[in-house]
């Protein structure tokens, strides 16, 4: 039987780059139960028949999104009737509390514009109300127009339907869009930073102490660190405050803490070995099946380069938790060498040969 050894080696088509760009993906879907008070912040675009009407921001009871959907079903429910619509009417409101201007249609409320909206727009209170329900009237109009008939509300409320997907979808592009932008140069800003001080602190420690077990944890240490940091600041600049973000963490922690219970176990682990150090850079060390030279010790798990040149990831909660046996721990390591004689050799001379070997 011929057996041929031959070695190959395979780049990693895994940019260093991705994986903290995933790590941000993983966090913001974490952060799904909260992340609806950050995309109802700002403002929001009242549509109808998928046209722009004008954009209003929140208001004390609801946010600017579902505010302005709620005026869009009031407009739909006037249109219900068309031969009913007249003027709009603007008279103020009935709560002492809101000093706010209430537009109504046909006997039918559509919206208060409130103090806030008058200051957001710089205009006074009156003259915006005025403005919103021209508006609210060349709208209702042309709407009514287009409904003439049962073959024109139907094809409306179909285009319109259509329009208003389209419209919100671009919408959503716009805001989001450049807050992904910005979140990927971000990481792109950090991720250099990142690399310049992984190799600042190898020099620094080089000169310090010349161990490559307390090099590597350096290394490593300060190299996540600062991806840690920029995973922060990109998830502020895609959009979430830091209360949110904060409160989005204790929320999912728990779930995180299910899922993620083997990364979290080998990250502590790594730390542990890194730390307490039980073997080093180049010791041959035998784990289970696996036995071969250390040649790196990652926060996730341990690289052993095989006597066969194939290398080996072990994790690290396994190293850290299983029987691992260091063959060069000890300066001298005994050895058994098996020799069989044949029957008559003089043992005492065949020793001292050995020996002399």
């Amino acid at each position: 039987m011929l057996m041929i050894a031959m070695s190959s080696r395979l780049a990693n088509p895994f940019p260093a780059l991705l994986r903290p760009l995933a790590l941000l993906m993983l966090l913001c879907m974490s952060m799904l139960p909260t992340m609806h008070v950050w995309a109802q912040e700002g403002v929001a675009t009242v549509r109808l028949d998928g046209r722009a009407l004008f954009r209003i921001g929140p208001s004390e009871e609801l946010e600017a999104r579902p505010r302005a959907r709620q005026i869009e079903r009031q407009l739909a429910a006037v249109l219900e009737t068309p031969k009913g619509i007249t003027r709009a009417r603007i008279e103020p409101t009935e709560s002492e509390e809101d000093e706010g201007l209430q537009i109504s249609v046909a006997g039918r409320p559509l919206m208060v514009v409130s103090p806030a909206d008058a200051e957001a727009n710089g205009q006074p209170l009156d003259r915006l109300a005025r403005d919103w329900a021209a508006i609210f009237d060349r709208a209702l109009a042309t709407a009514a127009k287009r409904r003439d008939s049962d073959r024109g509300r139907f094809l409306t409320s179909v285009q319109s339907s259509v329009e208003n997907a389209f419209a919100r979808l671009v919408e959503s592009a716009v805001n989001i869009i450049p807050r992904v932008l910005a979140a990927l140069l971000v990481l792109l800003l950090f991720w250099g930073l990142a690399t310049g001080v992984r190799a600042l602190m190898k020099k620094i420690v080089r000169r310090l102490a010349n161990d490559l077990t307390v090099e590597n944890l350096v290394r490593q240490v300060s190299y996540y660190a600062v991806w840690v940091l920029g995973i922060i600041v990109a998830a502020s600049a895609f959009g979430l405050e830091p209360s949110t973000l904060a409160t989005g963490l204790g929320l999912t922690s728990l779930a995180l803490g299910f899922a993620l219970k083997d990364i979290l176990s080998n990250f502590v682990s790594g730390l542990l070995i890194l730390t307490l150090r039980p073997f080093q850079l180049g010791d041959q060390i035998i784990i289970g099946e696996t036995e071969g030279s250390v040649e790196r010790i990652e926060l996730r798990a341990t690289q052993i380069r095989t006597y066969d040149g194939r290398r080996v990831l072990v994790p690290n909660a396994e190293t850290f938790t299983s029987r691992v046996t260091n063959n060069t721990a000890a300066p001298v390591r005994r050895g058994k060498v098996v020799c069989k004689l044949y029957y008559g050799i003089d043992i005492e001379a065949i020793s001292a040969v050995m020996r002399d070997a």
